[in-house]
């Protein structure tokens, strides 16, 4: 299967009390894939909000998602944690419930060791058929998937790539030395056009949500071999890269791509605690970026 170049970390939407908006799940769906050209969607990744979401919520999100995108595009489930049982749980679950592959991010907060690391993706990978999708984000989990632990791990079947946000070296060994045909993505946008020199594939996006169309006319532009055009676009695009995340200090994400999208007239609501959503301040920050 193949997933594209712009995969979007698609956001959980809310009602007023922070339930799940399922109208509106149905409705950012359509407009990813209509509007923006996700070429597939992660659903209750860190976008997703995740961490505050219960098991139920992730597991109809999954349903929903597969049921409405009707093979439109691929849908991959977050299902990973800090705990193997449960990911596992989690994963065959996702699976029984269609989705097309798994992202799992690395164990967070107990910090393991690589071989626990591989140990952890290895036995998650033999409990399901799918493919699946390492997630390494060093700043959100402070365990980082060394490169040489990810290439180890391409050799398993059906673990088929990776969104990294590491940097740039540790994609260029990744790239190098892992198996061939293991699909390697930048999981920072600020890096994408970088990550494609090196011989990444594509980008797992927060941003897409918003500039999707053009982030697909800069990844194409660099396929094409316009590297100069596909430069420029990433240069143009490059506030609002930053700006969802520095707006205009650090804001954890992803309350700026929802208050941009409420914004846009796509409600979503706010975020769940711990998160808090924007300032006064930091809301016309967001909406200068699109002015």
């Amino acid at each position: 299967m193949d997933f594209g170049r712009v995969i979007t970390a698609m956001v959980t939407p809310f009602d007023e009390h922070l339930n799940i908006n399922w109208t509106q799940f149905d409705n950012v769906i359509d407009y990813l894939i209509d509007e923006q050209q996700s070429d597939s969607l992660v659903i209750c990744g860190t976008t997703g909000e995740s961490p505050t979401l219960t098991e139920e919520e992730k597991l109809l999100s999954f349903e929903r998602a597969v049921k409405h995108a009707r093979g439109r595009v691929p849908i991959i489930a977050g299902t990973g944690s800090y705990d193997t049982a449960h990911t596992i749980h989690l994963s065959k679950e996702a699976e029984k419930r269609g989705v097309n592959a798994l992202l799992l991010v690395a164990p967070y907060y107990n910090r393991p060791s690589q071989e626990g690391l591989y140990q952890h993706f290895k036995a998650v990978a033999e409990s399901v058929d799918i493919p699946i999708f390492l997630y390494n984000v060093p700043s959100r989990t402070g365990i980082n998937i060394d490169a040489d632990t990810t290439i180890r791990l391409s050799h398993i079947p059906n673990i088929v790539g990776t969104k990294d946000c590491a940097d740039t070296e540790q994609l260029t060994t990744i790239v190098s030395g892992a198996k061939p045909g293991f699909i390697v993505y930048s999981g920072d946008d600020t890096a994408a056009l970088p990550a494609l020199a090196v011989g990444a594939y594509g980008i797992i996006s927060v941003a897409s949500h918003l500039i999707g169309k053009e982030m697909q006319n800069m990844v194409h532009s660099f396929l094409q071999g316009n590297v100069k055009e596909a430069a420029r676009l990433h240069g143009q695009l490059m506030p609002v890269f930053r700006g969802l995340f520095f707006c205009p200090h650090r804001v954890p994400s992803p309350a700026p791509v929802k208050h941009a999208l409420n914004l846009k007239g796509i409600p979503v609501g706010g975020v769940r605690l711990p998160l808090v959503n924007v300032t006064e301040q930091e809301g016309q920050f967001v909406a200068s970026l699109f002015a």
